[in-house]
């Protein structure tokens, strides 16, 4: 075989070698001595198997088998093309033992990052459905910003992402799971919590807050939308590496706070914060899963994601994929 065949840009060898059915066809009746018995081993109607001996043949362009009333006996071109049949059959077995044990490592571990607000409130119980359907899998789960978690992703640390911000790098494919809103909460002392009329956006682009630090997914998407009022003031009242922390402050009365609607539904709930409606200000986001550009996710991984969207959407989405 020449280096130009065994590169082959066109093809040209995939159509001249025969395909993996018809070499076992061959090695069954070399073995049974009946086209009749190798058919019926190989679960194929005995007019199947004869047109597939007839390809096979044509294909090579050699007669490979000898046909009579008493079975079927190999020519001599037959039983040499028999002996390299077994070869390639023993490599495909072992090429597939491989690829299954690669798909075996693949299966028994997941890395997921995700933002803070995704890997607090909703990733637990989509690793809890997980945990149902591969319960050998091995899960780890890296918390951070958006910024570092589409870093993680694109440098191949981690399987699957979820972010919170407003783009998604180019090395990287998304597709968005889910909306969620910001909200300006405040302790229920602030005085904030007492007025009857929205806040106006200007106001709030005025005022220093308790933010995220710069590279998550709350900073970005509560900085574009101040932008056009006139803000956010360069310097936060204090800005924290966590969700909770934030929200931590906020409740203690440290000052107002820009944090995602899932963060503080239970503080809202108990009444130890209070919404701030703000006027004019879309604080509306989408949350994506994100992986690496070209690379469909497989797998834990590909389960994974059908878990964070509705059934019918996440089938749809998937099979587009």
């Amino acid at each position: 075989m020449t280096g130009s065949e065994q590169r082959d840009p066109g093809g040209a060898l995939s159509r001249r070698v025969p395909d993996l059915g018809a070499m076992e066809l061959l090695m069954a009746v070399a073995r049974l001595g009946s086209l009749g018995r190798a058919a019926r081993e190989l679960g194929i109607s005995q007019p199947a198997a004869s047109g597939r001996m007839r390809a096979l043949e044509r294909q090579l362009g050699v007669a490979l088998v000898r046909r009579s009333t008493g079975g079927s006996a190999l020519t001599e071109e037959g039983a040499v093309v028999t002996e390299w049949a077994r070869r390639v059959l023993e490599a495909a077995a072992d090429f597939d033992a491989g690829a299954r044990a690669l798909r075996g490592r693949r299966d028994s571990r997941l890395r997921v990052a995700a933002s803070m607000t995704v890997a607090e409130y909703l990733l637990p119980g989509w690793l809890t459905a997980l945990h149902a359907r591969h319960p050998g899998t091995a899960v780890s789960l890296a918390a951070g910003n958006s910024v570092v978690v589409a870093q993680q992703v694109a440098a191949g640390e981690a399987d699957l992402g979820f972010v919170e911000g407003l783009d998604v790098p180019a090395a990287l494919d998304a597709a968005v799971i889910g909306r969620d809103r910001l909200l300006v909460v405040v302790a229920p002392g602030h005085p904030w919590a007492a007025r009857r009329r929205p806040l106006p956006a200007a106001e709030l682009a005025a005022t220093p807050l308790l933010l995220r630090e710069e590279g998550s997914g709350t900073r970005q998407v509560l900085d574009a939308a101040l932008t056009a009022h006139g803000g956010p003031p360069a310097v936060p009242l204090l800005e924290l590496a966590s969700t909770t922390a934030v929200k931590s402050a906020a409740v203690g009365g440290a000052g107002p706070a820009v944090l995602s609607e899932l963060a503080v539904a239970d503080e809202l709930s108990a009444h130890r914060l209070a919404a701030v409606p703000v006027a004019g200000l879309d604080l509306r986001r989408a949350l994506r899963a994100v992986w690496p550009a070209g690379h469909r996710p497989a797998g834990p991984a590909r389960d994974l994601l059908a878990l964070t969207r509705p059934a019918a959407g996440a089938k749809a989405a998937l099979r587009s994929m």
